[in-house]
């Protein structure tokens, strides 16, 4: 019982942290509004936040490994209530830059901890499909953001709004000193303190195994267009663009939730039955993506609110296919590297987000603003990004088969499989 108890209190971070995350997002227009910037300038916020986060995916994965999730979910939360309250009595835009950079740098922690928490509370057999579990209710946040934080927002304003999501943010701190622990018993150990040599070296080690890179490229395919559309560009595209009431368009971010909570617990059992064959996965949820994408870009004027439904379903398996990613990372590396390979893996969507997010903001400011045909042109950019991630799977599959075939480990053919079932 102690296990699920830890569990819950270290996914509920993980809720609220997508919620800080993303509340840029729903208020994305208020911050043009409030700021008096232009699209470009706003995408800029996002661009900071993203790049403190990947800049400090290493560092949270080695803080990790040395003190533990306890104490790093804790710092995470008081992190981000900082910067959502330095948000709320922002009215300029650097201290909102400021703002942000701490919303990124918890961020950062707070996925790295939690995901460190289940491969030490349960058994092996049921860590990839725990998991999913914990990144699919972790897009619950989105509900919240979206729904009422998005209500708070139109109702008490913008300084409600944000203070608000501080304030949750100190609770949570509280709950996680109070019920979080690292491992059963003593069974957590502290890691030891590296120089900087060991440091680079352990890096390099992580990275030179196929199977990190095989995710780290996985994770980029699948993630980025999920997280370009929910971070930033998704809901003033279905406003401006799609010409939706923002209150249809929050009940399309909550059919992308909903859809992401059916699609996980799937992939995380065909992830279990079928752990050779991840790569196929990974590669599904990409084409899924793109082939969706080209129709609704190439649907004359808006597209039909049907075909918008289905674009969120698609998007949706981006956060499953991307914990594909992540435990292909996970096996490829021992215990003792358990975080960082995480977090290395972890940078190949953001990174692909934060280049994608941030020439989306260009190319609309570019063109006029949030227009139709602004954002039509401006949607192209991902196509380049889903090359090159397929690209470097395919070729990191090569070598990672490679090497596991060395060691005897070869798959059946997918024919054999299919037929046996």
């Amino acid at each position: 019982m102690r296990r699920w108890t830890v569990w819950t209190v270290g996914v509920l971070a993980y809720v609220l942290a997508v919620t800080h995350r993303t509340t840029l997002g729903v208020a994305g227009l208020d911050a043009v509004e409030r700021f008096g910037i232009t699209p470009g300038l706003l995408s800029a916020f996002v661009f900071v936040q993203l790049g403190v986060y990947i800049a400090a995916q290493i560092p949270a994965g080695l803080l990790v490994d040395r003190y533990g999730s306890r104490v790093m979910l804790a710092v995470s939360a008081v992190l981000m209530a900082a910067g959502q309250l330095l948000l709320a009595v922002a009215t300029d835009f650097g201290p909102a830059v400021l703002a942000r950079v701490l919303v990124g740098a918890g961020d950062a922690v707070v996925f790295t901890a939690t995901l460190a928490l289940i491969p030490r509370w349960f058994p092996a057999r049921q860590v990839p499909l725990m998991t999913q579990l914990s990144t699919i209710l972790c897009q619950l946040g989105q509900v919240v953001s979206a729904v009422p934080f998005a209500a708070v927002l139109h109702g008490a304003g913008w300084t409600g709004a944000f203070g608000t999501a501080a304030a949750a943010g100190l609770l949570m701190a509280v709950l996680v000193v109070v019920v979080v622990r690292n491992a059963p018993g003593a069974q957590w150990t502290r890691g030891a303190a590296v120089s900087a040599g060991e440091v680079v070296g352990q890096l390099r080690a992580v990275w030179r195994r196929p199977g990190t890179r095989l995710g780290f490229f996985g994770h980029m395919g699948t993630q980025f267009s999920m997280m370009v559309f929910t971070l930033l560009w998704g809901v003033p595209y279905l406003v401006t663009a799609q010409g939706l009431a923002p209150s249809t368009a929050g009940l399309l971010v909550a059919l992308f939730v909903v859809a992401t909570i059916c699609v996980g617990p799937f992939m995380g059992v065909l992830t279990v039955r079928h752990p050779l064959r991840r790569s196929w996965l990974l590669l599904a949820v990409i084409a899924l993506q793109v082939s969706v994408w080209t129709v609704v870009l190439t649907t004359p004027g808006r597209a039909p609110l049907w075909l918008l439904a289905v674009l969120m379903v698609a998007l949706a398996t981006g956060g499953p296919g991307s914990v594909v990613g992540i435990d292909i990372g996970r096996t490829s590396n021992p215990d003792p590297n358990l975080a960082v390979a995480q977090s290395i893996v972890n940078l190949g969507g953001f990174l692909a987000t934060l280049l994608v997010l941030t020439v989306m903001g260009v190319v609309l400011t570019v063109l006029g603003g949030f227009g139709a045909e602004s954002f039509r042109i401006a949607w192209l950019v991902q196509y380049p990004v889903w090359a090159v991630a397929v690209l470097g799977l395919l070729v990191m599959r090569r070598k990672a088969r490679r090497l596991d075939a060395e060691r005897g480990v070869v798959p059946r053919p997918l024919r054999e499989v299919l037929a046996r079932r």
